[in-house]
């Protein structure tokens, strides 16, 4: 199987605020916003919103609203001065800052925020991951 991620689905519980957070404080712009979902177009695949009951049902499991969900997103960046310079931008929207950036014992430098649905974003920097001039991984060292 080619080892590629084309989409990233988030169930959402109200898709209208959590679609609202990334427009706002992400400063991100919808492709397709119709029909109960939205997609956004990433550097290298589609992160899709979509109503988490509806998600549920598409996966066949009861969703109950309770549970963690067992994964974060990461956005990798090209310095730890822009992981603090893009943590500073979104303290400065409000945004919930579970874990402040700091050096990691692999060598990386990362922290963590919560959308407002307590999805978690890793904001990082991997001196092992080569990006391209759009953020693109091209390889990890």
């Amino acid at each position: 199987m080619k080892q590629a991620i084309s989409f990233i689905t988030i169930g959402a519980e109200n898709l209208e605020k959590l679609k609202q957070f990334y427009i706002d404080v992400f400063e991100w712009k919808p492709v397709k916003d119709e029909n109960g979902i939205v997609f956004f177009k990433m550097n290298s695949f589609i992160l899709a919103l979509f109503p988490a009951d509806e998600l549920a049902e598409d996966i066949g499991i009861h969703h109950d609203g309770q549970g963690f969900k067992q994964f974060t997103l990461a956005i990798n960046l090209s310095s730890e001065k822009e992981v603090d310079d893009i943590f500073a931008q979104l303290i400065s929207k409000g945004v919930s800052v579970v874990k402040e950036p700091q050096k990691i014992f692999w060598g990386g430098y990362a922290g963590y925020i919560a959308d407002i649905e307590n999805n978690y974003w890793e904001i990082v920097y991997n001196p092992f991951v080569e990006l391209d001039g759009e953020g693109n991984v091209v390889t990890h060292k």
